[in-house]
């Protein structure tokens, strides 16, 4: 058999859905399909040109990948069309931006394999022209020596530079690119013999995963660029807006109250305030300061120290003193060492360290390896102990969650919250590389943005990106049904995440999946939330939900309504008796406020479940 299968040019659609069905076949996305048992990666890269193609057959070859006839070594295939937009299969990122009015296209010829095929490309004049578009991804990926080879191409051609220069111009008016032609002509003629003065308010800041520097961060006092500088390792930083910071670094930044703490007015400043990240990233202005920052390695399992959901450990972090400052400044002091890994999200969190003697610390200069969430005020005080009664159920109903204990605080503090980190190594000897990817950065969205997705926009992400593409899918709706039936109204777009594993000397992912359930908490509880919607649409709804909601979705994302009907049977079936065994630890009994929080949950569980029908 073919490794590429294309409805329509190399099977009919009948015998696809049977393929797939007896799993000889995996659906990458409508219409395109791939054998089970091959490298699919490998596949798709080596095929990226047909697929693209195939999808979108009056679109053209463009900057980077006009040169190459093929995606870049990062797995980044450039295209012009109709319109602007992206498309994510596993390790292909189709990369479309608006063709101009009048293209300048040649045909090329492509042999991937399953045999000769014609596609359009940009020719000469335009690609030098796409080198020199203004906050672009396609001029980005146009290097110096493209560039090079690019000009020298049409100075032969057109007998001089200025030959050259002339050609180039007359395609620019066309298209009114004058910005471009004006660039275009100033580098076949005035290009500059010394190096322009530096800006010295200007930033290169080296960004390591797991301690081995990948790439540059580069702010030249106006914008962002991304240099990856590391062509060895799977892809793990794009940057999908010219100028702006890739999502995947967006994603890592403080917010809501630690982003108050550090009092950073800018992106920048943030930055330079701190080195460690979740996902095992780094972020140094010196190459020198990575030997100094610890690997984050899970050196003691935290149910090692822990019974009956309690920390049974000696907790060594901050305390809070009711006369001199509050608790929440007690705990920003850690943050102000720069040592201190960096959190996002608005909750009150703090990294910490559980040593081997059971010493539970702040993570300054240790590894980071759980995380510490104390309760709030306000009204917030149990929101640790909801937050770990919905984990208790998650795990219940079948998914999979953190290590999590309640830990008993000082000076009379309700319990904190202690989770252990899924996304660190657990032993010195494994040498995979692991990063943890939330859907904001998935789907290139702004953090501001985390609320605006909706349940079907990520199950059509996730399936052309997870190695197991059915249960990942089936998981998002499973856990969209779980949100709704404990009330969980905070279930947004970076409280779900993509895990990625890529194995030592692995030149892509070996493994991309749906991380396990976290940060699940039941909203209405809580003052000023007793009517908490969800926070991501389904089937155009937010609230009221019903089976009928859920099994329109399913339909939609490509699960089989009885596949749905039976995945929510099963996930009711075992959360009735999840609720009827669940027991608050006795650390979590001393306060009326958490008690009376945690049974009006379990309260309004059981209501869900009830009318769910």
């Amino acid at each position: 058999m073919m490794p590429l299968h294309l409805v329509g040019e190399t099977l009919d659609k009948t015998r696809s859905h049977y393929l797939a069905e007896t799993g000889k076949l995996v659906q990458l996305m409508r219409g395109i399909y791939v054998d089970a048992d091959d490298d699919i990666d490998a596949t798709i890269l080596k095929h990226a040109v047909r697929i693209a193609h195939y999808l979108y057959p009056r679109a053209y070859l463009s900057a980077a990948s006009a040169v190459l006839l093929g995606p870049t070594r990062d797995g980044r295939l450039f295209l012009s069309g109709r319109r602007k937009q992206r498309t994510r299969l596993r390790s292909l990122e189709i990369i479309q931006n608006e063709a101009p009015d009048h293209p300048s296209i040649a045909p090329a010829i492509i042999d991937d394999g399953m045999g000769e095929f014609h596609v359009d490309v940009s020719s000469m004049r335009q690609r030098f022209l796409e080198a020199f578009r203004l906050r672009s991804e396609h001029a980005a990926s146009i290097d110096e020596t493209m560039r090079e080879v690019i000009a020298d191409r049409l100075r032969e051609e057109h007998g001089s530079a200025q030959g050259a220069a002339d050609a180039v111009w007359a395609l620019a008016r066309q298209n009114q690119w004058y910005r471009e032609g004006e660039l275009a002509e100033r580098y076949f003629l005035h290009r500059p013999a010394a190096a322009p003065a530096r800006n010295e308010a200007a930033l290169d800041l080296i960004v390591a995963w797991h301690g081995q520097p990948i790439g540059n961060l580069i702010h030249d006092g106006f914008e962002w660029r991304w240099q990856q500088t590391d062509e060895n390792g799977p892809p793990l930083i794009r940057q999908t807006t010219p100028g702006k910071l890739p999502p995947f670094i967006l994603s890592l930044l403080p917010e809501g109250w630690l982003e108050s703490v550090l009092n950073d007015r800018d992106e920048r400043a943030i930055l330079r305030s701190g080195r460690r990240y979740m996902s095992n990233i780094i972020i140094v202005e010196k190459r020198s300061e990575l030997a100094a920052l610890p690997a984050d390695i899970l050196v003691t399992r935290l149910a090692a120290y822990s019974e009956g959901g309690v920390f049974t450990g000696r907790y060594a972090g901050p305390g809070r003193d009711h006369i001199e400052q509050s608790f929440e400044r007690n705990l920003a002091q850690i943050f102000a060492s720069s040592e201190t890994p960096r959190l996002s999200g608005v909750q009150i969190k703090a990294p910490m360290f559980l040593d081997h003697d059971g010493t539970l610390c702040p993570s300054v200069a240790t590894p980071f390896t759980h995380i510490l969430k104390p309760a709030g005020t306000s009204g917030f005080e149990a929101l640790p102990v909801i937050e770990w009664q919905s984990l208790t159920l998650a795990a219940s109903a079948g998914f999979a969650t953190p290590s999590m204990a309640l830990v008993p605080m000082p000076d009379e503090m309700p319990p904190a919250l202690l989770v252990e980190r899924f996304d660190i190594r657990a032993q010195n000897k494994d040498q995979r590389l692991l990063a943890m990817e939330d859907f904001a950065s998935v789907l290139g969205v702004p953090t501001e943005a985390k609320y605006d997705g909706t349940i079907e926009r990520i199950a059509r992400a996730v399936r052309p990106l997870s190695t197991a593409p059915d249960e990942d899918v089936m998981l998002i709706f499973k856990r969209a049904v779980f949100a709704w039936l404990i009330a969980d109204g905070d279930m947004h777009l970076k409280n779900l995440a993509l895990l990625k594993i890529a194995e030592p000397g692995s030149h892509r992912f070996n493994s991309v999946r749906m991380a396990p359930l976290y940060d699940a908490v039941t909203t209405r509880v809580f003052p000023r939330l007793e009517r908490d919607r969800m926070a991501l649409k389904l089937n155009a709804k937010d609230d009221r939900l019903r089976r009928a909601d859920f099994r329109a979705t399913a339909s939609t994302i490509g699960i089989r309504v009885n596949d749905a009907d039976a995945a929510i049977d099963e996930l009711v079936s075992r959360l009735r008796p999840g609720l009827d065994e669940i027991t608050l630890p006795p650390v979590a009994r001393t306060r009326s406020p958490v008690t009376d929080a945690a049974e009006r949950m379990l309260v309004l569980i059981r209501e869900r479940l009830d009318d769910f029908v």
